[in-house]
């Protein structure tokens, strides 16, 4: 497929100074010789969407990260069936209607990543998980587990229905659990006391 000088793509979180993302899709363009680039879209509220698309006419795909993989989905007309069952768009296409205006797409591919590289390593014994964290990214996960059929809970640091929270982690508790996943900030940032709730 060929693109041409103006294509854009790019990520939308806040905040990004942790994200490789840019350099990596911008150098893989070059390499390959894409005619498109890659931006970071930090912003701290994700009303600001509709000014990004406004201002940025070439643009053809967004990359969602933390804090909006769920509070991007009232801005899009269309989900895939995957990111619609779990309630998290992590991937955004943005087509251009006749009349000029924006029809945007949500998809989410979190799950699909982390089943292919999860599967290889499951055994026997894996049939229980804790997923730390209950944002977006936790929601693929536990779409990922239920259709490899292991049951999963989830940790927070408030209290949901179902859920544990921290304090709930005891030694006992956590031995029942034979696959924990981190789903959460906590290890994303150079000081943790800067992580946002989970």
């Amino acid at each position: 497929k060929h693109y041409y000088p103006m294509n854009k793509f790019g990520l939308t979180g806040y905040p990004l100074g942790h994200s490789f993302s840019k350099n990596f899709f911008n150098e893989k363009f070059n390499s390959e010789n894409i005619k498109a680039e890659y931006v970071n879209f930090e912003i701290p509220t994700i009303a600001e969407l509709p000014n990004i698309l406004l201002s940025n006419p070439e643009l053809m795909g967004l990359n969602v990260t933390i804090p909006y993989k769920e509070q991007v989905i009232p801005y899009l007309d269309e989900l895939d069936e995957h990111a619609e069952a779990m309630g998290a768009v992590n991937v955004v296409k943005v087509e251009t209607r006749e009349d000029g205006s924006k029809y945007l797409k949500g998809y989410n591919t979190d799950w699909y990543g982390f089943t292919e590289s999860f599967r290889p390593l499951l055994q026997v014994h894996h049939h229980q998980a804790l997923i730390l964290g209950t944002g977006g990214a936790s929601k693929a996960i536990a779409y990922s587990l239920k259709r490899l059929g292991i049951e999963y809970k989830f940790v927070s640091r408030r209290q949901m229905e179902g859920g544990l929270v921290y304090e709930d982690l005891t030694d006992e508790v956590i031995n029942k659990y034979t696959i924990i996943i981190n789903t959460s900030p906590v290890g994303t940032f150079p000081n943790v006391k800067e992580c946002p709730n989970i």
